[in-house]
């Protein structure tokens, strides 16, 4: 890794992330190659719905074992509020208070992860109410408070208003915000000006599964075939330039490999404009 991104925290981040959702059985095993080809940064969510945190865990305990150090991997894991979970799999006391919900499950992401402390924690979404949702984000401050995670952040937060919002009522303000990356939401360009202003990292997911309208324009094609590189390498390179951090949640080595050499080359100015275009266009 050559490039990384350092948040309004303080918190260097990679520029490229691996992202563990729906990886089941196998998550112990993609982890680890993951961390063996070169990614320093692991993405997982205390939700057994969706992720295998103790599988991502045990890949990374693996490599620390092997002398792969814990502090040059961040490591990022996420509270799910109880709608987002299956019911018979929550890890945490539902009926509990939600301060005390928070807590529950950070504890379970460092007993998963095999870790003392994260890198992130995020919000795994905004809960029903902005009362809710900021009694969660101050227990997530205690946390930071606590020495427990380094930096704290949102996930699947699409309002401008509401995360502004957010913003202004933390005392710990928000350092990452991770988006489904999709034309729906006209790619959070107003949110994500807002959060070059404010020194938040932006972090995309369903980068590449959301934007196969993109990964097959001309324009695309041009640049892939000039550079002698994937359509893949060509969005995520553009996005590593404008300031995103791009998660990829690949089960192959090859493409792990050209994930993370996307940081071998660059696209010039009036290239990354032509992409710019396709987004906006």
């Amino acid at each position: 890794m050559s490039t990384f991104i350092t948040s309004g925290a303080g918190v260097r981040t990679p520029g490229i992330i691996y992202g563990t959702a729906w990886k089941k059985a196998d998550t112990e095993r993609l982890v680890t190659r993951a961390l063996q080809q070169g990614f320093r940064g692991i993405d997982t969510a205390c939700q057994p719905k969706h992720y295998n945190e103790a599988g991502a865990g045990a890949a990374l305990a693996a490599c620390v074992a092997g002398g792969l150090r814990r502090a040059d991997v961040y490591l990022q894991s996420k509270f799910t509020s109880v709608s987002g979970h299956d019911p018979s799999r929550i890890p945490y006391d539902p009926q509990a208070p939600l301060a005390e919900q928070v807590a529950q499950s950070f504890v379970v992401s460092l007993q998963n992860l095999q870790t003392g402390y994260l890198d992130c924690l995020l919000l795994h979404s905004p809960l029903p109410t902005a009362k809710q949702t900021l009694q969660a984000w101050r227990a997530i401050e205690a946390l930071v408070d606590a020495g427990g995670i380094r930096q704290a952040g949102i996930s699947n937060c699409y309002s401008l208003a509401e995360f502004q919002q957010l913003f202004h009522l933390a005392r710990i303000k928000p350092a990452v915000l991770q988006n489904r990356f999709y034309a729906d939401s006209a790619y959070d360009r107003e949110l994500r000006e807002f959060c070059r202003r404010q020194r938040i990292v932006y972090q995309s997911f369903w980068t590449l599964t959301a934007n196969p309208q993109i990964l097959a324009h001309a324009i695309i094609a041009d640049l892939a075939s000039s550079h002698k590189r994937t359509p893949a390498q060509i969005l995520f390179r553009y996005l590593t330039q404008i300031g995103i951090v791009p998660l990829t949640g690949t089960r192959s080595e090859t493409h792990m490999r050209e994930d993370l050499s996307i940081f071998d080359f660059e696209l010039a100015s009036v290239e990354c404009g032509a992409v710019d275009g396709i987004l906006t266009g």
